[in-house]
């Protein structure tokens, strides 16, 4: 249990939009999954049981509240000696807008983002620990995924025909 305190926290984040409520969450996780170990099933993931706990606790205590935007967390990264300043500060650019277009998403999207692509489990995973379809699972995912391409304006769109109108212009 004590490795997955950085699983937890990361999906913490996705879940509440801030660091500070992700902790809280994760706390309030590991108690109810010591005060309830009796029902973990021997022989299954532990960390899918775990991401249940925290998501029923999640949407238990915070349902009425809609997650804020904290980039807190982007300013306090340490800069790496060597680095590039202007990649640096391009990267900690993208990394908000990834994290405001990822908090803009609904919950259902955004937990099964976090799921699956942050910590690589597998869909049937996935639907245990949410406790819903496996298909609906590849279903919020594309829509999460297309969302969030969407919102980092990385869908691809057809080019414009070139005319004497368009020509040279950025379709």
């Amino acid at each position: 249990m004590i490795q997955m305190l950085p699983r937890l926290r990361a999906f913490g984040r996705s879940l509440t939009g801030a660091q500070d409520q992700a902790d809280d969450l994760v706390q309030q996780t590991v108690e109810k999954a010591l005060r309830n170990i009796d029902s973990y099933a021997p022989g299954t993931r532990l960390d899918s049981w775990m991401f249940r706990i925290m998501r029923n606790t999640w949407i238990d205590g915070h349902r009425s509240r809609r997650p804020t935007v904290s980039l807190d967390d982007v300013d306090t990264l340490t800069p790496l000696m060597g680095e590039d300043g202007r990649d640096v500060t391009e990267n900690r650019i993208y990394l908000a807008q990834v994290s405001r277009a990822m908090d803009a998403l609904p919950e259902e999207q955004r937990a099964v983002l976090m799921l699956v692509c942050v910590e690589g489990l597998r869909y049937r995973e996935v639907a245990e620990a949410l406790g819903i379809p496996e298909g609906t699972v590849m279903s919020r995912l594309s829509r999460g995924r297309l969302a969030l391409a969407e919102a980092l304006n990385m869908t691809s769109r057809p080019a414009a025909p070139v005319t004497g109108k368009t020509q040279g212009m950025i379709p």
